[in-house]
């Protein structure tokens, strides 16, 4: 599956009932990556954040930033922004009360590119925005 199969199959915002196939695939391709850089789809996997992202759930955050953290490409592809579908300052209070050691990894991540700027006049629904017109191209 690429990119385009992938927005033909279930669209930039899916359906609930899509959201495990998503998952699936998600962390498929991260396990890839994460073996052996190059072996994932990071293209793929930053769809498959885009589409998480935009059902809002915080608990994808970590999903996310498992797929993000998984090599040096995926982490350029993608955005920090992704991890926080479920709004800035719910994700944010979510991987603070999460006990597992990557939430804490992805909180300081967030909180450094908050702290950097890249944050400024961020909204759930304007980064959805900004990806619709991006993939509105393949």
């Amino acid at each position: 599956m690429n990119v385009e199969d992938l927005l033909d199959k279930f669209g930039l915002r899916p359906s609930a009932e899509s959201l495990p196939a998503i998952r699936n695939l998600l962390g498929e391709h991260a396990e890839k990556e994460r073996r052996e850089q190059g072996t994932g789809d990071t293209e793929l996997m930053k769809l498959c954040c885009v589409q998480l992202f935009a059902n809002g759930d915080v608990s994808d955050s970590l999903r996310i930033w498992k797929a993000k953290s998984s090599s040096m490409d995926a982490d350029a592809s993608i955005d920090v922004q992704l991890l926080c579908g479920g709004g800035l300052r719910e994700t944010k209070v979510y991987l603070k009360q999460h006990p597992a050691p990557e939430a804490a990894d992805a909180l300081v991540r967030i909180e450094a590119c908050e702290a950097g700027g890249d944050f400024d006049g961020f909204s759930v629904e304007g980064t959805l925005a900004f990806y619709e017109d991006y993939y509105a191209e393949e």
